[in-house]
């Protein structure tokens, strides 16, 4: 399934991080180079060894199983980074709200063993940063080897993201750099891809703006469908006549619960807080445009004077396991905040609590019990209880 190099010299490389990110760039680059994963979860240490994946996502678990693969994890920092000649930085960068910045401490603390280490490698920095971090981090180390290259990738769709990647972007103009830049493309599957090498900064920014408009997209037909909603219109026949034209287009117009997951809220915080004195206006709206649309649902929901509110599944969308920043955790606390019992059914959880909320794994009696199912996305297997279920999801997609 993956593109074999012909002749190509195989290359070391370490991956720090087996998320979404970590998993699918290890995957994409393990069929052509001797790939290590350092990772610091016994259990997700033997997963890997065992030729699994520590996400969900259809195209790595069958790459994983299917694909002879040069991957190998370890917690040992020493065998990860000391021939290593690419280190990808893939750890988690989660938006602190009284500090208003991305926790970085992870990146600081690799990038600190790497250099007790290995003095030779190019690092690569693919989680989520602060504009100017890494031009911070370059001067501490007073080296350029250590660069900023953005993912764009949808969890479920992280791999097949990587093998028909929209472009590719390099925040240096090093050798070294490019060489990473066509190493990805190398890899991939799609024939034409467009390399951008620019500076740091830039880089930096493509991902939070990327992410911002992304945000800005749903906002703008979560705002729609809020219109609809309120005056009784039909919220599909407007988003279907809008979405013609094709300036704008068909893409992310489906409403939802708010915008969720992983990337796009911590990702237009931060560009938010990037502007400082700068005038703005837009990228704040984005931002409170998702916490107003939130609220306005829970509205819509309590008017049904429910007793028990039935959560059908906890991840932002079909394909994915990730519970994190999903918009209907904002829900399901603003709806208990009202004294209604929140019900959850999600079948990633084994335990009988989730927080401090109840979850029946059997899908007819949390049926049963629930006065009315919200769901974010539709599902077949819900379809029996449509009279029950409260979904903004028009276009059955994610």
């Amino acid at each position: 399934m993956l593109k074999k190099s012909i002749g190509s010299k195989k290359s070391k490389i370490t991956v720090v991080g087996s998320g979404y990110v970590g998993m699918a760039i290890s995957t994409l680059l393990a069929k052509n180079n001797d790939l290590t994963i350092l990772e610091i979860d016994s259990e997700k240490i033997d997963i890997i060894n065992k030729g699994s994946s520590t996400v969900k996502d259809s195209l790595i678990d069958s790459v994983m199983k299917e694909e002879s693969l040069s991957i190998y994890a370890t917690s040992n920092k020493v065998e990860a980074y000391q021939e290593a000649e690419y280190i990808i930085i893939a750890t988690p960068t989660d938006f602190n709200e009284s500090k208003n910045s991305f926790d970085t401490n992870s990146i600081d603390s690799v990038v600190n063993d790497i250099f007790n280490n290995n003095l030779n490698a190019l690092i690569v920095i693919k989680s989520t940063v602060p504009i100017g971090y890494t031009r911070k981090l370059q001067k501490k180390y007073n080296t350029e080897r250590i660069i900023f290259s953005p993912e764009f990738l949808r969890e479920g769709n992280a791999l097949y993201d990587n093998l028909y990647p929209s472009r590719i972007v390099i925040g240096s103009k090093l050798k070294a750099a490019k060489d990473f830049g066509n190493l990805l493309k190398d890899s991939a599957f799609k024939d034409e891809i467009n390399i951008i090498l620019t500076s740091s900064e830039e880089a930096e920014s493509i991902k939070l703006f990327s992410n911002a408009y992304l945000a800005m997209r749903v906002a703008f037909f979560n705002e729609l469908d809020s219109f609809a909603i309120s005056n009784n219109f039909n919220a599909e026949e407007i988003i279907e006549g809008v979405s013609h034209d094709e300036r704008i287009g068909d893409s992310y117009n489906n409403p939802s619960f708010g915008y969720g997951g992983y990337c796009l809220p911590k990702d237009t915080k931060q560009l938010l807080a990037s502007y400082k004195k700068i005038p703005q206006s837009l990228v704040k709206a984005i931002v409170d445009s998702n916490e107003i649309r939130k609220k306005f649902l829970v509205s819509e929901i309590l008017k049904t004077n429910p007793k028990i509110v039935g959560v059908y599944l906890l991840s932002m969308k079909e394909g994915s396991d990730n519970f994190r920043s999903a918009a209907v955790m904002d829900l399901i606390d603003d709806i208990s905040s009202n004294d209604v019992k929140v019900l959850i059914y999600e079948p990633n959880i084994t335990n009988n609590f989730y927080k401090d909320y109840e979850v029946v794994n059997d899908l007819s009696l949390f049926a049963r019990n629930s006065d009315i199912i919200i769901a974010n996305r539709m599902s077949k297997e819900i379809k029996d209880y449509r009279t029950k279920i409260f979904s903004r999801d028009i276009f059955g997609e994610n």
